[in-house]
């Protein structure tokens, strides 16, 4: 049995939770729902994820109050930690050189992506 790369994170590694960290990585905070939307999942199942990254300390959910509503109900955002962004760095490098891509094209037709940088939020 061969040892997993250096980097590789088993709880950024869920394809759910992948996303989330992909979609918050270019930002500084997406509000809760529109993560669900963006992700096309429930909110009980985006919680559930969400719980698994703050126990790991990878994301902070914050509830802040929006003038903009009407209702004045507050609005939950989600940020990546600095540890999330590192963790989800090194991951993805370890990625691409699982597949051998690093410094190289990661598919047919894909634009190269470097270790430490790229986007996930199309992913």
């Amino acid at each position: 049995m061969s040892a997993e790369p250096t980097g590789f994170d088993d709880v950024v590694h869920a394809p759910a939770r992948l996303r989330i960290c992909g979609l918050l990585r270019p930002v500084e905070a997406l509000e809760f729902s529109r993560l669900a939307e963006l992700l096309d999942l429930s909110p009980p199942t985006l919680s559930k994820h969400l719980r698994v990254l703050t126990d790991a300390g990878y994301v902070t959910m914050t509830k802040l109050p929006d003038a903009e509503r009407v209702d004045k109900r507050r609005v939950a955002w989600v940020r990546l930690t600095p540890t999330g962004r590192t963790v989800l760095n090194a991951h993805i490098a370890s990625l691409l050189a699982i597949t051998g891509a690093v410094g190289g094209d990661v598919g047919p037709g894909a634009p190269s992506v470097t270790a430490g940088q790229g986007n996930l939020a199309h992913a």
